[in-house]
């Protein structure tokens, strides 16, 4: 009984419990935001390309 008791007492297992619901909800806030930004610079990319693309196809003068 005593051994119960003392395990309903330690905190230690919720509090690695806590830091696994904190690391969990900062790898989701990285995934979101990096998607975002992943988006962003897609679309810079690809208006560079076009950019040099367009620039690469006319003649010198």
């Amino acid at each position: 009984m005593t051994f119960i008791k003392k395990l309903f007492r330690d905190e230690a297992g919720a509090t690695a419990i806590e830091y696994g619901l904190i690391a969990a909800l900062i790898a989701v806030a990285a995934i979101v935001g990096m998607q975002a930004l992943g988006d962003s610079l897609d679309t810079t990319f690809n208006n560079v390309s076009d950019e040099l693309n367009a620039n690469n196809t006319t003649p010198n003068a």
